[in-house]
């Protein structure tokens, strides 16, 4: 799972149609649709085709025979009850997406809304949906000429789904309301119109197949996981640049260590930073410049000049990351479950049956975007405290207060400049804030819809919730980075390995050295971009250096 989520996209001009059939997306393939530079055209596989139509099909032999069914020829939640004919199938999927248009806050970002038209399509694909292959192939035409529906983030309690941010993908269908076409807000109707497609009129129970599932949640929670592995490295990386400039001990991730409490991420963190030093000496031994003990005369007492065992935040960074690592197998293989499922209600079997259930509930999604966003969160707060050692000179062995410049005696600059101390400042706010997003967001389960949906998952508040915690600690992230590279110019590059001078090298495209205070508001932001756009773990590798998985 790591390997296949660490690459966001084929490099490749002219990618091969991706063919949809509710049971073979992969993370990777959603991140290519959502961010890449040249997507991939979707289409439906001819077998869900088949699919879909039988269930149709057999949807509109059981209106015929007039039977009840929730959401097609009976109301919605707890309105179930109330049967209508079948003759106004139509209309209360129309009356559906009407009063479900009520989202609030910051419309989602762009590859947001590209991975949620893919994963309800993929969704539908399944073809227990009753819904036609004609609906899904014009969401799929949408998604293959930029054309997206400006969806409010907030409003979904994550149970029955995304009913409420999912209704705007459903209406754009329809040629109603407003979109984003190639970037220009323009109607619904008029890029239809200027894409050479034309708007569905809904049949029964397709308005309700649109917005019943965790679509939504679930497009935030692929995009997080995959920049949550980025942010895995990158805390690697920052660990052993952490440990050269401080001098410290590397034997502290030798491979014995690990292998007596072998976590399989905690092994691999360690691994990788063993490998980003690329100085470890055979069975742990300390490095150079530590105190070799054998010498001694044996006077009874001495102080040390070096301390033997480095602090917590460098001796035990493979322990916090390998967290993260796992979680991100883990949830993983949730997610890859969740964008491959029939998550909607009902459902119509094959032999012609509908049955009623859950399968629009959010709980995987809201329990492991919870998780991850805790497993986040902690190692900003690594990389945090790693940057407090690092520009404190009660702890840096040696380097400058904040990481100033060395100024000769009597210079003029003499104690008119503070260095890192405003980043420091400015990355422990960051990480206080990470830190209060992870209250579970799945623990506040409520009420609602007349006590109908009476226990809901939260999944898309939890999802949401790790979209911002991993941007926090993407940006923690890149301060970090850009005083390992002050801190490795004032200690001097023949500390650093290989790898980390390939790091050192490109963050210096972004952040030239600081000789003396100015605003570095854009450099945090070029190097976070470079972070989360998998350029700083390119450019290592490109430098020979070990690939890091």
């Amino acid at each position: 799972m790591a390997d296949t989520l660490r690459a966001p996209y084929p490099e490749r001009t002219e990618p091969s149609p991706l063919s949809l059939d509710g049971h073979r997306l992969t993370l990777p393939e959603t991140v290519a649709v959502a961010r890449g530079p040249h997507p991939p055209r979707t289409r439906l596989a001819d077998h869900a085709v088949g699919r879909m139509r039988g269930t149709a099909a057999a949807k509109d032999d059981l209106i015929a025979a007039g039977v009840p069914i929730y959401g097609v020829t009976a109301g919605f939640g707890d309105s179930n009850t109330r049967q209508v004919h079948g003759d106004k199938g139509a209309a209360l999927q129309e009356n559906l997406l009407r009063f479900l248009n009520c989202g609030t806050g910051e419309a989602a970002a762009r590859d947001v809304t590209r991975a949620t038209l893919l994963i309800r399509a993929n969704c539908l694909a399944r073809g227990y949906s009753a819904i036609r292959p004609e609906v899904v192939e014009l969401l799929l035409g949408c998604l293959d000429h930029d054309i997206l529906p400006i969806i409010p983030e907030r409003g979904s309690v994550g149970a029955s789904g995304d009913l409420v941010p999912l209704s705007y993908v459903a209406r754009m269908l329809l040629g109603d309301g407003d979109v984003l076409h190639a970037g220009e807000r323009r109607t619904a109707a008029a890029a239809l119109e200027s894409a050479g497609l034309s708007p569905v009129v809904l049949a029964s129970k397709e308005g309700l197949a649109l917005v019943n599932g965790t679509s939504f949640m679930a497009a935030f929670a692929v995009l997080a996981l995959h920049d949550a592995t980025e942010l895995a490295y990158a805390a690697e990386l920052c660990t052993a640049m952490a440990s050269q400039v401080l001098l410290g001990n590397p034997g502290h991730f030798d491979d014995f260590l690990f292998q007596q409490k072998p976590h399989e991420g905690v092994i691999t963190s360690a691994r990788n930073i063993r490998e980003l030093l690329a100085s470890t000496r055979p069975g742990g031994l300390p490095d150079a410049g530590h105190d070799a003990g054998g010498d001694w005369a044996g006077e009874g007492y001495r102080r040390l000049e070096r301390p033997i065992q480095d602090r917590y935040s460098i001796r035990c960074a493979p322990h916090v990351i390998g967290a993260l690592r796992d979680t991100v197998q883990w949830a993983g293989r949730m997610l890859e479950i969740e964008v491959n499922s029939s998550n909607d209600n009902p459902l119509f079997h094959p032999d012609g049956h509908v049955l009623n259930g859950g399968n629009f509930y959010g709980g995987h999604v809201g329990q492991v975007m919870d998780s991850l966003k805790i497993a986040a969160a902690s190692v900003a707060d690594l990389l945090d405290r790693q940057l407090e050692l690092v520009v404190d000179e009660k702890f840096n062995n040696g380097l400058t207060p904040n990481l100033i410049p060395r100024y000769e005696t009597g210079s003029w600059d003499a104690g008119l400049h503070h260095g890192f101390k405003g980043m420091q400042i400015s990355a422990s706010s960051l990480v206080a804030e990470a830190l209060r997003w992870t209250t579970p967001a799945t623990s506040f389960s409520r009420s609602t819809e007349a006590h109908n949906q009476d226990k809901v998952s939260m999944g898309t508040i939890a999802a949401r919730d790790a979209r911002s915690v991993v941007e926090l600690t993407r940006e923690v992230t890149a301060i970090h980075l850009i005083a390992l590279c002050q801190a490795a110019d004032l200690r001097g590059l023949e500390h650093l390995s290989p790898a980390t001078a390939a790091a050192h090298a490109l963050v210096r495209k972004m952040s030239p050295f600081l000789d003396g205070d100015r605003p570095l508001q854009e450099d945090i932001q070029r190097v976070a971009e470079a972070v989360g756009s998998s350029e700083l773990r390119r450019s290592v590798r490109a430098d020979g250096a070990p690939s890091a998985g």
